[in-house]
């Protein structure tokens, strides 16, 4: 088999072993993020410096994998996560540059838990998952907001801002600007530090009320109604309240 087909296979089919390849990239993005952080608090040695290249090594193969069996490999390259996907290999592989913007990973985890193939396995894998996959979504969506703005408040503060030293300080700013609670003992400075604020207020704010409506909306499933297309209903639903249509919801006969 060439390495190319191996490759699909891995990245697209429905084999077992995709399906492990695929989890196992979820994972290494998870190690890498907590790499990042860490890596915040310590001092550039040559053993962060080697870690950073082994990583950016294997972010480079990945890359290079799914460009060699995308059949568009010029639009994918032009992908805003494939842009991320660059700016983190670049930010690892020139370690004059430090940890960078190498923060940007954490794009990839979202694209990775969007992607066909992994919401699938994750749904026939996981009935935790199945009951509760807007709730994920919606506080991984969030996840990822605080963890891309904490790391860009600390990329861009922590060299001009003294309050602003390490990826804890950033993260605080963050939590603070996005619940608007404001305590004024961290600020960001200059212009860009204020839009940096507005941002995280404005989009933060949407994005943590998101989270705070699934939480609250009653228990239901997406199913849609064949007559009038309303998507949620009770799990125990045996008509439609919208048009009293009979439904047929499929579930595991668990009560």
């Amino acid at each position: 088999m060439r390495l190319r087909d191996k490759l699909k296979l891995l990245y697209e089919s429905d084999t077992l072993e995709a399906h492990r390849f695929r989890y196992a990239l979820v994972v290494f993005d998870i190690a890498t993020i907590v790499f990042i952080v860490v890596s915040s608090f310590l001092p550039h040695s040559l053993l962060v410096q080697g870690i950073d290249v082994i990583l950016g090594l294997i972010i480079l193969a990945d890359f290079s994998a799914r460009l060699a069996i995308s059949p568009t490999p010029w639009k994918d390259l032009l992908h805003p996560t494939s842009l991320a996907d660059v700016a983190a290999i670049v930010s690892f592989l020139a370690l004059i540059v430090g940890e960078g913007i190498g923060f940007l990973r954490i794009l990839r985890t979202v694209r990775l838990l969007h992607t066909y193939q992994l919401l699938a396995r994750l749904r026939a894998d996981s009935a935790f998952f199945r009951r509760n996959e807007e709730l994920i979504i919606a506080s991984v969506n969030l996840g990822v907001f605080i963890f891309i703005m904490t790391g860009f408040v600390y990329e861009t503060q922590h060299r001009a801002n003294d309050k602003i030293n390490n990826y804890v300080d950033a993260l605080y700013f963050t939590m603070a600007a996005l619940t608007t609670t404001g305590f004024g003992d961290i600020t960001l400075t200059g212009t860009l530090g204020h839009l940096i604020s507005v941002v995280i207020m404005i989009f933060g704010v949407t994005l943590f009320l998101r989270l705070v409506q699934v939480l609250l909306r009653p228990n239901k499933v997406k199913h849609p109604c064949p007559v009038c297309a309303l998507q949620r209903h009770d799990r125990d639903a045996v008509h439609c309240k919208a048009c009293g249509t009979i439904l047929n919801i499929p579930d595991e006969g668990v009560l």
